[in-house]
């Protein structure tokens, strides 16, 4: 299939790699961007921000990321500040983040890329905890 979707991965993140193996589970080959080797451009970060109908906060990831050094939490920071903090520390954007026809979303937890194939999974599908998602006619499990 040549449906065009593009993931913001990071391979050491667990639901990234349920997420992608979800998309290749379609028959899909997605455009994979490891986005802390390739961080988009401001002016893309802001696009997919405003196209996943979030805001730079609901983007931002806290675990594992220098958030509370940088005092992000503050409820004051403009959105404008939180994106420079994205842009220097690419680790701050919560991933994986997909681009599909069909939208785009932050995909956490990860069996919401889902609602972003359009094709059918071709069989069953478990996350890596084990935890079923996809049935073996390729049905989503409801959770």
């Amino acid at each position: 299939m040549t449906t065009d979707i593009i993931i913001y991965h990071n391979p050491e993140c667990g639901t990234s790699r349920n997420a992608l193996a979800m998309i290749r589970n379609a028959g899909i080959e997605p455009h994979v961007i490891e986005y802390l080797k390739t961080p988009p451009s401001r002016a893309l970060l802001e696009s997919l921000i405003s196209r996943a109908a979030m805001t730079p906060r609901e983007l931002l990831r806290e675990k594992g990321t220098p958030f509370a050094e940088l005092g992000l939490g503050n409820p004051d920071l403009t959105n404008a500040e939180l994106i420079d903090a994205m842009m220097e520390h690419p680790i701050l954007i919560n991933r994986p983040l997909v681009v599909s026809p069909l939208g785009v979303k932050l995909c956490r937890p990860s069996e919401e890329v889902l609602d972003l194939i359009p094709a059918a999974q071709q069989g069953a599908f478990a996350k890596e905890d084990g935890e079923q998602v996809v049935d073996a006619a390729g049905n989503r499990v409801a959770g």
